[in-house]
């Protein structure tokens, strides 16, 4: 069977449709499955009526994820099955000859119009549903400068990133995935080393933990397992929303610890130190740099496999060119690899999940498990978490464990 324009363009479409599929079925499951009673073992995260309130939540957001993804879904299959990106291509072509500030413009018009057309339900999202739940905190104004920075740099980051792309294929050929892997692997890197120094700062503000009992309890609790304390900073994310959470940036003397404001809001000084606990557990069991390493891998697999289409002109001639376009075939090789990408996806989660069981058990080795298991109730009640997702969808989509089984997992370390 010959590989025509047409065969491609089926396969992309039952690809995409396939996903859409799968994902929708998940979701449909995930929210019949979270209906349940509240089991016992939730008894002191939730009372009755909270626990239905989490459950409305739960199925307020999944309901207007179909709506969403239909739109987009349908919306794509459309520019696919009509010729939409060729459409765009030749529009562009008209104005614009060289291949690589064509190619910047066209993912530029592309995602501008994505996002331009996504921004009702964005907006909805924000100042309906989560505001009906009293998460949002987000002001219009906000809103808008957070769009205007996240439009300039994907500009400046993205499109550096997509110029170099596009110069090293039309230079080096085939072998530009050499080239770009260690461009990719430089910027992941720096981008681990500099995050919270250089992007998180222009969305929001970092201050460094003050002098005070919190920060005397984590100073004398990294004492005591050899953590080099430097770098713990209180983030402003109640600019945003009152959900809480924490994170750790960054390895070497660049590593960070990052508490939110309405994290340290809402829980004791033990409990932040459980937490704190946790994160430090990520640094001693070098989950961080695994993970990098991980999606250096990765990315380097995906290339190698795009560099053996991206001159495949049966790939663009798919989407609506009338001959090779190499943006085209970015485009085709995104949606042909995504089943891929779901494979690895899942190996990314199982690692994942294992990674936070390990620093749960960590801080249950160093600090006081009973501690860190309010503080993972406090926070699952705080942002109306689904105490029963089900298991298909731990599987697929959880990058965490889910509360009750971390809750049993840090009983058994602590006994």
């Amino acid at each position: 069977m010959a590989f025509t324009p047409s065969f491609y363009l089926g396969l992309i479409i039952a690809i995409y449709l396939l996903g859409y599929i799968i994902g929708e079925v998940l979701d449909w499951l995930n929210l019949r499955y979270s209906r349940q009673p509240l089991p016992p073992e939730a008894a002191g995260i939730y009372d009755a009526t909270e626990y239905e309130r989490a459950q409305a939540y739960q199925r307020d957001r999944t309901r207007f994820g179909f709506i969403t993804s239909a739109f987009n879904t349908l919306l794509t299959l459309a520019f696919l099955w009509w010729g939409g990106f060729g459409w765009l291509d030749r529009l562009l072509s008209a104005y614009i000859e060289q291949p690589v500030w064509l190619a910047l413009a066209f993912f530029g018009v592309l995602m501008l119009a994505a996002d331009l057309l996504n921004m009702p339900f964005q907006l909805y999202a924000t100042f309906v549903i989560e505001e009906k739940y009293g998460f949002n905190k987000t002001t219009l104004k906000t809103f808008v400068l957070d769009k205007l920075k996240g439009y300039l740099l994907g500009a400046l980051i993205g499109g550096s990133l997509l110029a170099l792309f596009f110069w090293l294929v039309q230079h080096l050929g085939q072998s530009f995935w050499w080239y770009f892997w260690l461009a990719i692997t430089a910027f992941m890197v720096l981008m681990n080393l500099f995050y919270t120094t250089l992007i998180l700062p222009l969305f929001n503000k970092l201050t460094p933990l003050p002098d005070g009992e919190l920060r005397q309890a984590i100073e004398d609790y990294a004492r005591q397992v050899g953590f080099p304390l430097t770098n713990i900073y209180v983030i402003d994310g109640s600019k945003r929303s009152s959900k809480a959470n924490a994170f750790f940036s960054g390895f070497g003397k660049k590593k960070k610890v990052v508490l939110y404001d309405t994290l340290i809001e809402k829980h004791t000084v033990p409990e932040l130190v459980a937490i704190f606990a946790h994160e430090v557990g990520h640094y001693k069991k070098k989950h961080i740099i695994l993970g990098l390493v991980l999606s250096v891998l990765q990315t380097g697999f995906m290339l190698y496999l795009l560099s053996l289409m991206i001159f495949n002109e049966q790939l663009s001639m798919a989407l609506g060119a009338a001959g090779l376009r190499i943006h085209l075939n970015l485009i085709a090789f995104g949606i042909l690899y995504s089943p891929i990408s779901m494979m690895l996806g899942l190996l990314m989660n199982v690692i994942s999940r294992k990674n936070e069981y390990e620093a749960d058990s960590y801080a249950v080795q160093t600090s006081d498990g009973g501690q860190l298991a309010e503080a993972l109730k406090k926070l699952a009640a705080n942002n109306l978490s689904n105490l029963l997702p089900h298991p298909a969808y731990v599987f697929v989509h959880y990058s965490h464990p889910p509360l009750l089984k971390r809750l049993a997992a840090i009983g058994r370390a602590a006994t």
